[in-house]
């Protein structure tokens, strides 16, 4: 008797939607028939944007449509827009109705301005975004400057990425504008751990960086903008402000979700309420959001899918492990971290994964890395099969050797 392959809709080709995608085809091969719907053209690597203003570095762009084709999913261009659970359809924008076995939820987050006045930068940011505030600082107009990461969930990392690349900059400038960054945190990077928490405070300490943690603010505007930090009111003047920004979730009409949006899962990442509906990423109910987690969170949710198609595998939980590469004003800083694990975390000036990207994706990855190898050699696409195959066996072998 011949068994139908599962029907999968990836909704959403973000970390979490092309993890997703990887693991789905590595563990459970044919026995699952993909579809990914996402209206973007291209996957960004946006994590590196926080990079381009200071040319450390740029986000580079992968088309969807090679992604899709390399593991073997069709592509739908269009975001889906609502779900159907009792017929199991997913409805995108222009109409379509997609029928699914499983459906998994990747559509991240929307961001909005946290505060009025304040300049807001995140990593859907261009290079130009900050354009105009280091112009001004190179030539002595910002003497006094606050980076600020507001309340809620967010991912508070790279507000100390742009405050130390800034220091740097303005000190080879010899133009030295006061900074100060500004964060709900009860110490810098608390979430990586004691260790790493000491080597940032020192980082920016030695930068000149005042730092004011388990804070937030209110902007006041005059000639120049008032931050005024709670608890106790301090009020620090400064010229510019530049915030991170506040984070709703985009779930699509029929799935549950609180009131700003985001999905509430399980262990497994299967969303509360739903059958058939699995979610992950940033537009899931998780205070803490980056790409290394959206990947986990998709592993978790691929395992339990591919375990429905019929692969041999126990699907695991998401047990959130955390992987920041925190780009300094002289060089970089990699930082390990098993959340509720205990210890102090781990944090080096060399990698601690392995390859050593920003997002530490299983599959992900190696995958970008295999094509960007085979860009750099003038080779075609279609390394998926060598890809996806690759785990992170290397995980922290550098720190234990």
């Amino acid at each position: 008797m011949t068994t139908q392959p599962l029907r999968v809709v990836i909704a959403g080709a973000g970390v979490a939607g092309i993890e997703a995608l990887l693991t789905l085809r590595a563990l459970a091969g044919d026995r699952v028939d993909v579809t990914l719907a996402d209206a973007q053209p291209d996957f960004v690597y946006r994590p590196m944007k926080v990079a381009e203003p200071f040319v450390r570095g740029a986000a580079r762009r992968y088309p969807i449509a090679d992604v899709a084709r390399d593991a073997g999913a069709r592509l739908v261009a269009d975001a889906v827009a609502a779900v159907d659970p009792d017929d199991r359809i997913a409805r995108t924008a222009g109409g379509r109705a997609l029928r699914y076995d499983a459906l998994l939820l990747a559509t991240g987050a929307g961001s909005v301005p946290a505060f009025e006045h304040a300049l807001t930068w995140d990593d859907r940011s261009g290079p130009d975004h900050l354009g105009g505030l280091l112009r001004d600082i190179e030539q002595g107009y910002v003497r006094r400057l606050a980076f600020v990461v507001p309340p809620g969930p967010g991912w508070p990392l790279p507000a100390y990425a742009l405050a130390l690349m800034t220091a740097r900059m303005a000190w080879d400038a010899q133009t030295g504008p006061q900074i100060t960054l500004v964060t709900p945190e009860v110490a810098p990077l608390a979430i990586f751990g004691a260790h790493a928490t000491a080597a940032v405070k020192a980082d920016l300490e030695a930068a000149g960086v005042g730092f004011h943690g388990a804070s937030y603010v209110e902007i006041e505007k005059g000639h120049a903008a008032t931050v005024v930090v709670h608890p106790g009111m301090r009020r620090i003047d400064v010229d510019r402000v530049v915030a991170l920004p506040h984070l709703l979730g985009r779930a699509p009409a029929g799935v549950p979700a609180d009131k700003d949006g985001f999905v509430h899962v399980d262990a497994q990442c299967k969303v509360t309420g739903l059958e058939h509906v699995w979610a992950a990423g940033d537009g899931i109910a998780f205070p803490v959001k980056f790409g290394g987690l959206a990947a986990e969170q998709a592993d978790a949710a691929a395992e339990a899918i591919a375990r429905l198609a019929g692969a041999d595998v126990v699907p695991r939980p998401f047990k959130p492990v955390l992987r920041g590469r925190l780009l300094t004003g002289d060089g970089e800083r990699y930082m390990h971290h098993v959340a509720g694990g205990g210890g102090g975390g781990e944090v080096a000036d060399h990698t601690l994964w392995w390859p050593p990207s920003k997002v530490a994706g299983r599959r992900l990855a190696p995958y970008l890395t295999a094509r960007d190898e085979s860009s750099a050699l003038g080779h075609g696409p279609g390394m998926a099969g060598l890809a996806v195959q690759t785990e992170l066996a290397r995980e922290l072998a550098a720190a234990s050797a």
